[in-house]
């Protein structure tokens, strides 16, 4: 096959951070195809008002004409009806967790799942869906999503009717979470966590632009991730968490997590597809199991990715990308958008 063609996709987990370099990820999510992106709430300050989510929006949308922003808040204690009614009013679609430290400006996030049930409840009477950074803060680094899945049973015993979402699931244990509860649990897949293992940042010389939160982990994980990917099953979608970071962040003593994918994401998923035989599938993968999952339309619309040598650019805006200087076998140019 020398051409795939799609419906228009959507990109469950993203991060466009703030200021003008915002402007420029977000046109990159337009630009890579993407009709909407879920975007992630950890800015400074946090997007945790109406009116914080409200201009966000606004500044995305004004950025990059035809992208759709999809809006989450982050979730903190305090959070009331009042305070939650306000930004479902505004069109926020899910509330996000971040356990206390565990990744890029989580400082002030939940120490214990227990803390926000309050919030909780509201969502789930309110209807919004429950994202969750699944690495528990105490444990051992690359165990965090295996401790932090074991508090799933509670938390759907708690509140039966809550829709949530395991993002960025990286390890074996997250995924038998997911599959173990229930249609109303589902998980994001990233690129990233789909494509390399621990040994490809850390078994040679130290690749700072693969390190990211939750930790790229050990083959047999990776290979639970593939299967889940091509399974057909509607729990799993994709979610690309692209977390650009500047190369001088990056290239640092004190590294930032987070791996740049959104320009190349598609190209990276096609060629992981085709590799398996698997291209029909990358459809539904990419453009109804998400949007179903969270009571959304179909995109209108199709476009065409070229199997065709693409080489990677050794940056974007400053920002390095995956598998810079790369050249990949499908071109992440869509065609008829």
């Amino acid at each position: 096959m020398k051409a795939l063609t799609l419906r228009r996709p959507d990109d469950f987990h993203v991060h466009l951070r703030q200021g003008a370099a915002c402007d420029d990820y977000a046109r990159d999510a337009r630009d890579a195809g993407f009709a909407r992106v879920l975007v992630m709430p950890n800015t400074l300050p946090p997007i945790d008002s109406a009116a914080r989510l409200t201009a966000y929006r606004r500044q995305i949308e004004a950025a990059a004409p035809g992208l759709q922003a999809l809006m989450t808040f982050k979730i903190r204690p305090g959070l009331d009806r009042d305070a939650l009614t306000a930004l479902h009013q505004a069109g926020a679609l899910a509330g996000k967790l971040y356990p206390e430290g565990v990744t890029t400006h989580s400082e002030d996030g939940v120490r214990r799942l227990e803390d926000a049930y309050s919030v909780f409840a509201l969502m789930e009477e309110l209807g919004l869906v429950l994202c969750l950074h699944g690495e528990h803060p105490d444990a051992f680094s690359l165990d965090r999503e295996a401790v932090f899945v074991k508090g799933l049973p509670a938390l759907r015993a708690a509140f039966p009717r809550l829709r949530v979402v395991l993002e960025h699931v990286s390890s074996a244990e997250g995924l038998d979470a997911v599959l173990a509860d229930g249609n109303l649990t589902a998980a994001t897949l990233t690129a990233h966590h789909l494509l390399f293992t621990l040994d490809d940042m850390v078994g040679g010389k130290l690749d700072p632009h693969l390190f990211c939160k939750p930790l790229l982990k050990r083959p047999e994980d990776r290979s639970r991730l593939i299967e889940a990917a091509l399974s057909g099953n509607p729990k799993f979608f994709f979610g690309s968490d692209s977390a650009p970071h500047a190369r001088d962040q990056k290239e640092a003593a004190l590294c930032s997590a987070g791996c740049y994918t959104m320009p190349l994401a598609l190209a990276l998923l096609a060629g992981l597809f085709d590799e398996n035989g698997a291209l029909d599938r990358l459809e539904a993968f990419v453009s109804r199991f998400g949007a179903e999952f969270y009571n959304l339309p179909l995109n209108p619309g199709t476009l065409t990715l070229k199997k065709e040598p693409w080489a990677v650019p050794a940056a974007y805006h400053g920002v390095v990308p995956l598998k810079a200087g790369t050249t990949l076998a499908w071109s992440p140019t869509p065609q008829g958008v």
